[in-house]
């Protein structure tokens, strides 16, 4: 089937897409696995067989060719952002307990995918895949985001992330923050031009519950924005914005 000129997405493949990662990725958590090395190997080895003919179903071979290269580097920045939420949350007592129950785990699996793929120029599939995360647990990042690594997300209801958000390494975000954009400019014929409108986090960024962050500014690294902030401009490194009475 046919979707304005290109290949229908088929949903059940995307899901399969995102099971076979998972278990790749960490293997053991999402299906029964052997442990002796060996077998392991060749259990991961299969999964990737599978994975790349599942993909290849979906983009062209050139395609899910690339993606599988780059896999082992999204292995890399999920882990990271593991240790980071690990590094974040006192509550966690160890490394399986992120993986099985905090969300950040499903939604960065989604994201990472999802942003491996939109950087190839495909568009609706990265959509899906991140719409897939957001139905689950309410954390809506844009597959177009640049997230760098030991990205963690406490709690994470509400959180949004719009397509152009640069995000440095070692952020952390909290539950209902929004980083969107201001406003949106538009050509002389009435359309609107898709050019960076959404916030750049440096490294070491703190952003606590429902703030929100408008526009094309930049929070300077080691800055930390307190919670129900609303904020249009940006802020020098080791900043500190917060309430005050």
């Amino acid at each position: 089937m046919q979707c304005n000129n290109i290949k229908c997405p088929d949903i059940a493949s995307i899901k399969q897409i995102i099971l076979l990662s998972k278990n790749i990725i960490f293997p053991g958590y999402f299906e029964p696995c052997p442990f002796e090395e060996e077998k392991l190997n060749q259990y991961i080895d299969l999964r990737k067989k599978q994975l790349y003919e599942v993909l290849c179903k979906q983009i062209t071979e050139e395609q899910a060719q690339s993606f599988m290269t780059q896999l082992p580097q999204v292995e890399q920045l999920l882990n990271t952002d593991v240790e980071a939420m690990i590094a974040n949350d006192p509550a966690v007592d160890n490394r399986d307990e992120v993986i099985y129950c905090y969300p950040l785990v499903q939604v960065m699996i989604n994201y990472r995918i999802a942003h491996c793929l939109h950087k190839m120029g495909i568009r609706i599939i990265p959509r899906i895949l991140t719409e897939m995360a957001h139905s689950k647990t309410g954390i809506d990042i844009h597959p177009g985001a640049e997230i760098g690594a030991y990205f963690a997300i406490d709690h994470g209801t509400g959180v949004v992330i719009g397509e152009t958000c640069i995000i440095g390494e070692h952020v952390t975000l909290y539950q209902g923050v929004t980083l969107g954009a201001k406003n949106f400019q538009t050509d002389e014929h009435g359309n609107m031009v898709n050019i960076p409108r959404h916030p750049i986090l440096e490294d070491y960024v703190t952003v606590y519950s429902n703030a929100t962050l408008l526009g094309r500014i930049t929070i300077g690294h080691h800055s930390v924005i307190g919670g129900n902030q609303w904020l249009t401009h940006s802020v020098e490194p080791y900043s500190r914005v917060i309430a005050t009475s």
